[in-house]
């Protein structure tokens, strides 16, 4: 039985996400999945398209590799545009003249910014704000321009302003209406917004008709219908969008008045072979222009193809987003006609808007506003949608935490049916069937059900609907360190903090649960007590507390040897330290390897030589490196502007000035940094826990990246920073990383795990919104004052050396180490080489 050929034209994030739910679907492969892509590449996240100007690549915005097409046998024309359709003969035809055959036709072409025609438009340096290209063209314009204006005050408008801002330029927004985020804000909000974006450095312009644009050949003003100027160079147009109808309007197909593609509850156009999806779809005169309501029609095309019943019948508009570092919400329905009642709360000095509408009965919550503060947002929203009722005092829902008891409401109110996750249609059903299944932790809910994996804005709901059901389940929630503390490390960090305590012993006798400690418990307060006081890891109240690797100060490896690891700060080293280094590895026979971390790792220690090879190496300026703790690993750096042609910074210098501050300071979990001298980031940097990367005004500070197992790209926190600002920064992160992260907690999954992510920490770092900086700085400034080389400590105390013995009432090696020569070096015997010993 041959394929039907269902043919996509369009490959933007509506188009992908139909391929992959057909995917899903089409278990029995009865379909061959053709798309049309006219862009360069495949389909890429267009919601968080702006984070292509704070570092993130084109390959980080992309949904799915090229790879992936292929591998599911999906053919996909990059770089060519479907343009016709011949419905007669159910073909489609390409500008490279490529003809295919279809049985159905998926029309997910998407929109189209809406360019205002006015005289100048077509000027150099106007932009529109929608793919990659149409940013790399921002980019490169900006570096002539000084000042930018943005067209339009919508949510896409508000976002380019931010990018403009961050090129460097002064910003200004024109905006048609009376008010920014017409559709999503009323006015008294929309005021208090514009003052919370005008305190950010932008400039806002209402009720601007824009009637020129001025400049011989290029941008150099515009002109307004009120007979005001206004001077810039650069223009980003994002005055709303306009559906890609005109395939369907040339091949006959219905499209509304307005535009759009009209299609039924089956999302079946006027030609029942041919289905429109996405921001073209015309549902009930009403084209939806969010991501979530496409999602949902490609899942419902999917289905009805692949034998279920399945019908559209609209979708919620709300929506919550970070703008200019502002929490903007808005849900239900907020320009309601019918009786109702309206709670509102307004602090223009906090910049602070909340707005509920109630029945008239207030009993039900039919829409809201929130502005500065939408942590309330998830609750509300699925109050709306699934008239839940409301307690007697509604403002209790809006008022700020800790002004009164909050009502009742919580995950198990919900039906299975809400929606809690609006991007990929994830309901509380589904969430809890996959808890049930055995996911006990948000990524593996996020990988199991994509919740929270689109725009990110459902992950505190998800949080909170998995502990709840838990707990449900009969499974304790415990945050306890172990059986020995009934408290979180955090907590611990605060006791160890507020009292002073400075061994474990205190610390179990005053505030723990009695017994000895365990394995869990005692590096944890290893680390806590180390992290505080910065005292000795091996010192007499703390050695029993470690683990082997920090009892003798080394990694121990598979033959029961050590490993030496010297600090290189920033990679450079001189040639005398060079030759000491190859001096000990061939006194003590030492296996040695330059490390990806620009260090030299030597292996085959016996533990009874440590001292001495340390005691060699320290005489020769070395430290430790700290290759067996939970603390600063390395600081990477390339050569920089000292040496290479592209560098725009010394970014060498930096990296050793950054790794020699923060050296020896105990953490969570290990840390590695690097600092590259220009864009290019041969240092790696985005993969670090915090990465520096230079710029032609500064530095760039990316927090929270992992190259580990599951490698994550740093996220951009700041900048164009001094490098007293910058290092300011660093310090508040790692400390505010080293109070609140759980155990043995990566900073990438720290921030991953923190609610509001990285605009949390700017509020944390920058703003000082928990009046903690002080504290920050002064803890910080405490343990780069009181470093000490732990190495260095144990060489020159004859109690500490009596450890470092394998037999205690011998000097002896252990004679059960075998090795073999393997490429002139030494290395571990393997089970065939011992038998043969």
């Amino acid at each position: 039985m041959s394929k039907e050929n269902i043919v996509v034209i369009g490959n933007g994030m509506v188009g992908c996400k139909f391929l992959a739910a057909m995917l899903q679907k089409d278990v029995d492969s009865r379909f061959n999945l053709i798309t049309f892509c006219e862009e360069p590449r495949p389909a890429y996240d267009r919601v968080h398209l702006s984070e292509y100007f704070s570092g993130k690549t084109a390959e980080d915005l992309t949904l799915q590799p090229i790879d992936w097409y292929t591998d599911n046998g999906i053919t996909i024309h990059l770089e060519d545009k479907a343009v016709s359709i011949d419905r007669e003969n159910k073909k489609v035809t390409s500008a490279k003249g490529l003809e295919v055959e279809y049985h159905t036709l998926i029309l997910a072409t998407g929109s189209t910014p809406f360019v205002p025609p006015v005289p100048g438009i077509e000027k150099e340096g106007v932009f529109v704000y929608r793919t990659i290209e149409d940013l790399e063209g921002m980019m490169e314009h900006a570096k002539k321009a000084t000042k930018a204006a943005v067209v339009g005050g919508g949510l896409l408008g508000l976002e380019a302003a931010k990018a403009t801002q961050d090129l460097g330029l002064e910003s200004h927004v024109v905006e048609f209406a009376s008010r920014l985020m017409p559709r999503q804000v009323d006015e008294e909000g929309g005021q208090i917004l514009k003052d919370i974006i005008e305190s950010r450095g932008l400039s806002v312009h209402l009720n601007k008709a824009t009637t020129d644009i001025l400049g011989d050949g290029k941008v150099e003003g515009m002109a307004f219908k009120d007979g005001s100027q206004l001077d810039v160079d650069m223009i980003v147009v994002s005055a709303g969008i306009r559906p890609r109808d005109e395939l369907a309007r040339e091949s006959g197909l219905e499209v509304g008045p307005r535009g759009g593609v009209v299609v039924n509850d089956q999302l079946q156009t006027s030609d029942p072979s041919i289905y429109a999806i996405g921001e073209v779809a015309l549902y009930n005169n009403f084209i939806y222009g969010l991501v979530a309501p496409g999602y949902n029609m490609a899942e419902i095309v999917a289905d009805q193809l692949t034998g279920s019943e399945a019908a559209f019948t609209g979708a919620d508009m709300s929506t919550k987003l970070k703008l200019i570092g502002t929490d903007v919400a808005s849900f239900g329905n907020i320009e309601t006609t019918e009786p109702h009642k309206d709670i509102v709360i307004t602090d223009p000095v906090k910049g602070l808007y909340k707005r509920l509408i109630t029945s008239e009965d207030g009993k039900q919550l039919i829409g809201g506003i929130l502005i500065g503060d939408a942590d309330a947002y998830g609750n509300l929203l699925q109050m709306t949608l699934n008239n839940i009722e409301l307690p007697e005092d509604p403002m209790q829902l809006i008022l700020p935490a800790g002004s009164g008891d909050a009502p009742a409401f919580g995950p198990g109110a919900l039906p299975d049916s809400a929606q809690i996750c609006s991007c990929e249609n994830v309901t509380k059903g589904d969430i809890c069937s996959a808890i049930e299944n055995g996911a006990t932790t948000l990524p593996e809910l996020k990988k199991c059900t994509k919740a929270a994996t689109g725009c990110g804005g459902c992950a505190a709901l998800v949080t909170n609907l998995l502990n709840h059901q838990l707990k449900e389940m009969g499974h304790e929630v415990n945050t306890d360190l172990c059986e020995h503390f009934s408290h979180t490390r955090q907590e611990l960090y605060q006791i160890v903090r507020t009292t002073d305590i400075e061994d474990f012993d205190t610390l179990l006798a005053e505030h723990g649960n009695g017994g000895r400690g365990c394995e869990l418990c005692k590096p944890a307060v290893a680390s806590i007590l180390a992290s505080v006081h910065n005292d000795k890891v091996i010192a007499k109240h703390n050695h029993k507390l470690q683990d082997s690797n920090d009892r003798f100060l080394a990694n121990i490896q598979k033959d029961g040897t050590y490993s030496v690891v010297p600090r290189v700060p920033g990679g450079e080293i001189t040639p005398d330290k060079l030759i000491v280094i190859g001096e000990v590895a061939k006194e003590y026979n030492l296996y040695t390897k330059i490390t990806g971390g620009q260090r030299i790792d030597l292996f085959g220690a016996k533990v009874n030589d440590l001292p001495a090879i340390w005691k060699k190496l320290t005489d020769a300026g070395f430290e430790s490196g700290h290759a067996y703790g939970k603390a600063l690993r390395t600081v990477k750096s390339c050569v920089g502007s000292t040496w290479c042609r592209f560098g725009v910074q010394d970014s060498t210098s930096l990296a050793i000035e950054v790794e020699n501050r923060y050296k020896g300071i105990r953490a969570p979990h290990k840390l590695k940094s690097a600092v590259s001298g220009c864009t290019r980031e041969c240092a790696e940097a985005q993969s670090k826990d915090f990465g520096i990367i230079a710029t032609e005004n500064g530095w760039n500070l990316y927090l929270g990246g992992n190259g580990g197992m599951k490698p994550r790209h740093a996220d951009l926190f700041a900048s164009d920073l001094d490098k007293e600002t910058l290092i300011k920064y660093i310090d508040r992160f790692l400390m505010y990383y080293i109070k609140t992260a759980d155990k043995l907690t990566r900073t990438s999954v720290w921030v991953e795990s923190l609610e509001g992510g990285m605009d949390h920490l700017r509020d944390v770092i920058i703003e000082d919104s928990l009046g903690i900086c002080d504290e920050l700085d002064k803890q910080m400034q405490h343990l780069v004052d009181t470093y000490h080389c732990e190495w260095k400590d144990a060489i020159e105390d004859p109690e500490k050396l009596k450890r470092f013995r394998h037999f205690s009432n011998s000097e002896s090696h252990d004679p059960t180490i075998k090795q073999v020569l393997e490429r002139d070096q030494i290395r571990p015997a393997n089970e065939e080489e011992l038998a043969k010993a």
